[in-house]
């Protein structure tokens, strides 16, 4: 009889390490399925008020209306003393000018501090950092009394001129880290084929960081599409009034609200976001996976 040594005993394969069980995925899934639905149901029931009835909007919140009306959206467009399609007009030009202004300003100024050498480069650069950290309603009323001096309230220069002098931090940052993982070598190389720094910016750095400079321009977009509190303050004139500030005038604590108008716009207001979003979504996820990340 032969002796079965426990070498000669092989023990059943393991499931590989991280793998999660059927259930355990199912119960992942069911709970990720059941928070996308609790996230994007306000989404969609203010896309079903939009085409209900008046005296059917807070009456139910189903997401199925009895009965499909799209007068709210005539309401909403014509219905104010200015056609909601000029607040369309204003926001695209502020988010346009200020997305051209970011890309370029903060894009310089990273550039500069990725790559150039001047005095107190470290200096200035953490003092870039630090006003990260300052609330924008410090410097608030410092710069509405500066920008009423220069005559520039109730007009669009407040929200965009900053936007070209590099104001925003975040984006300088983000692009700083991109701009570092681009190898050194091809700015001696260049320098070799006698580029200076602008050439040097213009023919290689601007055409390599395409998904940090998509990044700076969709954040850039949302913001200033989003925006309530900077032309609230600077825009007085109705005629100026961008998106945010035309959906505030449907709501009036001391007389009739048009819910069915604001819903209607709200609803329209989604639509150049959503396909702004939409067309620069893989240069998006790519600038972020390769923010700070050594090529």
């Amino acid at each position: 009889m032969t002796d079965v040594t426990m070498s000669s005993v092989t023990a059943p394969p393991s499931a590989p390490p991280g793998r999660r069980s059927p259930l355990g995925s199912v119960l992942v899934h069911a709970a990720l399925i059941a928070a996308s639905i609790a996230m994007v149901y306000p989404l969609l029931w203010m896309i079903s008020a939009s085409v209900r009835p008046e005296d059917e909007i807070f009456a139910s919140t189903s997401l199925w209306p009895s009965a499909v009306d799209f007068a709210s959206y005539a309401r909403g467009w014509f219905g104010l003393d200015v056609s909601f399609g000029r607040f369309f007009w204003n926001s695209l030009v502020v988010s346009v000018l200020t997305v051209i202004g970011n890309v370029v300003a903060c894009s310089l100024a990273a550039y500069a501090f990725a790559r150039l050498r001047f005095a107190g480069r470290n200096f200035w650069f953490a003092i870039m950092l630090g006003t990260m950290m300052i609330p924008y309603h410090v410097t608030l009323i410092p710069q509405y009394v500066l920008f009423l001096n220069l005559g520039w309230v109730n007009t669009f220069l407040p929200l965009v001129v900053p936007k070209f002098l590099a104001s925003d931090a975040f984006f300088i940052f983000l692009m700083v880290q991109f701009f570092r993982g681009i190898p050194r070598e091809l700015d001696e190389a260049a320098m070799m084929d006698g580029c200076g720094p602008w050439r040097i910016y213009w023919k290689i750095m601007l055409p390599l960081s395409l998904p940090v400079l998509a990044t700076a321009a969709i954040f850039s977009f949302i913001w200033t599409w989003d925006d309530f509190f900077g032309p609230l303050i600077y825009l007085n004139d109705m005629n100026s009034y961008t998106i945010q500030l035309g959906l505030r005038t449907f709501v009036d604590s001391s007389s009739t609200s048009d819910w069915g108008g604001l819903f209607a716009m709200s609803t329209l207001s989604l639509v150049p976001v959503f396909f702004f979003f939409l067309f620069f979504q893989r240069l998006l996820i790519e600038g972020i996976a390769t923010t700070g990340m050594k090529r």
